[in-house]
């Protein structure tokens, strides 16, 4: 970087430095305002961005028992097309991280998504589960660009509670994807089969290359990091000392992991032992995906006067609550189909006071690292959901208790680990 920065001030909750050259902060400005004139463009292609994690595996959930039959695979085995996809995502995000720190945000997207493409087209061709394993890892390293250079955008443009609120609302708006991926997926299947469901995905990813076209770079030449790559990599280390950031990352990946559970393992709790049919699936996830969108709004108006550590905290102690309850309908069969709807509706939607509250705590310390500390809170929060997404399907036993189980654990471990931070009125 050509300027030595002195000092970091906030302006309407965009970030900026004074410093003792203007360049840097001319260029940032030039950014910010070339975000403007984009709009609501900026919004919707933030948002889809973002939506890749998400949109990449919901398409497919109701497909799942249907792929297992054509591919000879056991639920289990199906399952785990969705620990690979993890697999790929959270160490795709160690390198794109840093790969967009030093050359731009723009073209590291592109890149990524490309790859996307190239891995959801293998996926429609593939002839065996494990093909298909192979292909969702693949499909996410392309995938995971997406949404962890979404967020470092943001954090390029805003600070503090003003970067949480726009995470917030980032996310209610790209929620509409899992809200309608599932419905969509399962309309997919009865015209046209499973693996047109992957060939839609393909038509995303090339129409999203399109609209970025249009997309400003966020990140000026001037702010860029030239660190040799070995270097960056080791900063991960330092990273991962800092118990504040730790902290948070931890409530975000425990929470992580029981929404991956729940990814996991829903479409067989709900369409083979409860008897759902494939295309009303998708209304079930969706009630979820609703509670998701309402906590985030609720979550956007609340956070710059509660502040993000204390909305994390009420957050997790609701979602604790919730996978308690569930674990114990889980074991017991007490409520039926609905004794598993209703606590994972509560479950899913304390998302909205969780990820973006603990990405934003997260990533607050660390202005000059966005994307490696972005990639690396994105890679431990997805790393959660390999483990838990595998549990479900190695414990596999027809019955909802596996997934009910894992995510009781995970509630649990996220509400300990928001319980180790300190609520600061003065600070996040």
């Amino acid at each position: 970087m050509d300027v030595t920065e002195t000092r970091l001030v906030t302006v309407d909750g965009l970030c900026c430095y004074t410093a003792e050259r203007a360049e840097p902060l001319v260029a940032r400005r030039a950014a910010r305002q070339d975000v403007a004139r984009h709009g609501w463009q900026v919004l919707a292609i933030l948002s889809t961005l973002m939506g890749f994690a998400s949109i990449s595996t919901d398409l497919y959930l109701p497909a799942m028992p249907e792929m297992g039959r054509s591919l000879n695979a056991n639920a289990g085995m199906v399952e785990w097309t969705i620990s690979g996809y993890l697999i790929g995502f959270s160490l795709g995000q160690l390198f794109w991280g840093p790969i967009s720190d030093r050359f731009g945000r723009r073209v590291s997207v592109a890149l990524g998504i490309t790859i996307f493409v190239i891995g959801s087209a293998g996926c429609a061709l593939a002839g065996t589960v494990w093909a298909i394993i192979g292909w969702r890892i693949v499909q996410a390293i392309g995938a995971c660009a997406g949404v962890v250079l979404a967020r470092a955008m943001v954090r390029d443009l805003y600070e503090g509670a003003r970067a949480a609120q726009m995470l917030s609302t980032l996310m209610a708006v790209m929620a509409i994807a899992p809200l309608i991926g599932p419905i969509l997926g399962g309309q997919i299947l009865v015209v046209a089969g499973w693996r047109a469901i992957f060939w839609a995905l393909v038509g995303i990813g090339v129409l999203t290359l399109a609209a970025l076209t249009t997309f400003p770079e966020t990140l000026p030449v001037s702010d860029r990091n030239r660190e040799p790559f070995g270097r960056i990599l080791a900063n991960y280390a330092e990273l991962l000392t800092n118990r504040k950031l730790l902290a948070y990352t931890g409530a975000g990946a425990f929470f992580y992991g029981g929404m991956f559970a729940y990814i996991a393992g829903t479409p067989f709790a709900y369409i083979t032992y409860h008897h759902v049919q494939p295309e009303y699936y998708g209304l079930l996830f969706g009630l979820g995906i609703v509670g998701i969108i309402a906590t985030n709004f609720v979550n956007s108006r609340l956070v710059p006067k509660a502040g993000t550590t204390r909305l994390l905290k009420r957050g997790t102690a609701i979602a604790a609550l919730a996978a308690i309850v569930l674990a114990v309908a889980g074991r017991t069969g007490w409520g039926g189909l609905a004794g598993l709807v209703v606590p994972l509706f509560v479950f899913i939607g304390a998302t909205g006071f969780i990820v973006a509250n603990s990405i934003a705590g997260a990533m607050a310390d660390f202005p000059g690292r966005a994307g490696a500390v972005s990639a690396l809170v994105g890679a431990i929060q997805y790393g959660s959901g390999i483990i838990s997404s595998a549990l479900v399907g190695f414990f596999a036993d027809g019955t909802p208790w596996p997934m009910t189980a894992v995510i009781a654990v995970a509630g649990i471990g996220s509400f300990l680990c928001a319980r180790a931070l300190r609520v600061n009125p003065q600070a996040l």
